[in-house]
Order: structure tokens, then sequence, then C-alpha cells
């Protein structure tokens, strides 16, 4: 396989035409080295327009929609994010690069440890990965400037909405198969929210997201 062939069909055939039109954003998929934080037994599949299998029954993202999800959380250098439901810590990597500082929670400890060393080998600094599942997030070190969930909720859970910042923004992919939305709220202030409806998407549910109370339509 040719690599860099395919990492450029990869961005040219599945990410841009999915709206994914942020030159830094399309720069950043060929500094990123996808297949870097792909398990080896799925490296064939790194820049394929599938989910890569993950051990425990978890899977990342089709590339197109981690693109489109770090795209449209808007980040600019001075921002703190936590990213929930890091994985492999691929999408990690690459809010790194658009942040300041990045938190990446995943639930599953055999991923907790690649993780952090597929971010150490790729040389990112200002990330790091604990093992949660995210439901609490991390009050600790609230407030966020941002916050990410790549997988799927049925309702976000309000304890998230209120560790960000005035002005903060909360990306995640709402509902229920076969309709799911990626829907981005937005902290206004005095305890108030606004919420927008992106794109149409499915994507696996996220580990712990099952309990009803305390979430947010």
């Amino acid at each position: 396989m040719n690599v860099e062939q395919a990492r450029f069909n990869m961005i040219e055939q599945q990410i841009r035409p999915w709206d994914v039109l942020d030159s830094s954003i399309l720069s950043l998929l060929s500094v990123v080295r996808r297949e870097d934080f792909v398990p080896e037994a799925h490296r064939s599949l790194a820049f394929m327009d599938l989910e890569v299998p993950l051990s425990g029954g978890r899977a990342m993202l089709a590339p197109k929609l981690e693109a489109r999800l770090v795209q449209d959380l808007n980040l600019s250098k001075r921002d703190t994010v936590l990213h929930i439901g890091a994985g492999t810590g691929y999408v990690t990597a690459l809010l790194a690069h658009k942040a300041q500082r990045v938190i990446g929670l995943e639930s599953q400890a055999d991923l907790v440890q690649l993780a952090r060393t597929n971010l150490r080998q790729a040389s990112v600094n200002n990330a790091e990965i604990v093992q949660s599942d995210g439901v609490e997030g991390l009050l600790a070190q609230a407030p966020f400037d941002a916050i990410l969930l790549t997988g799927s909720v049925a309702k976000v859970p309000q304890t998230l909405l209120d560790q960000l910042k005035e002005g903060g923004r909360l990306l995640a992919i709402v509902g229920d198969e076969p309709i799911m939305r990626a829907r981005l709220f937005t902290r206004l202030g005095n305890g108030q929210f606004s919420s927008e409806d992106l794109f149409d998407t499915t994507a696996p549910r996220l580990a712990g997201f099952v309990i009803p109370s305390r979430f947010h339509f």
C-alpha cells in the first residue's frame, strides 16, 4: 500500500466531501498519522471509510466523522478541552494540535495505556489520558472551553454542560439508531444553554452513558 496516496485519497475523497473545508484541519490530517493510532491487527483499515474495531467491542469512528467533529468544535490555541471517549488517542492528538491543553478520558484500561503510548510516540505533549467513563466529566479540572464526546449518547448529562465556561461548547452525537444528530451546545450564562443540530450521523454508544437521570435532551 502506498501510505501517502491512501492518506491523500482519504482526505480528498472521504473527508473534504463531508464538508470538512477548514484548511488547517485538512493539513493536520497529513501531520497526525492516523495509521500510527490504529491497532496493528487492523492497520490496513486506517484510511478506509469505516469504523475500526478496538478491544472490548469499541471502535474508532470513521475518519470523516472524526475530522468533522474536530472542525465543528471550532477550537483556538487558548482552549482547554475535555475529550470523552479517547480510544487510541487519535482524536485527542488532533484536538491537541488545535488547543492549548487536552484531557482525554477513556474507560478501558488497555486503551488508556495504548493512547498514552501513541501520544508520546507522536510527540503530543499538551494532552493527557485519564481512566474514566466520562459520565461525570472531570470536575476537578473544570471549567472547560470545549468538551467533545467521540461516541453517541441518548442524552447529554447536565453535569457535563455545567462544566463548560461561559461561551464554552460541547459537541456530542445524540439520539438513538437509526436517527442520531451531531448537536452543539453553547453555555450562554445564567445557567442557560443553546443547542444546534449540525448534521445527521450515527456512532457507537459511549461506555457508561446509559443512566437516564441527570441527562439533558
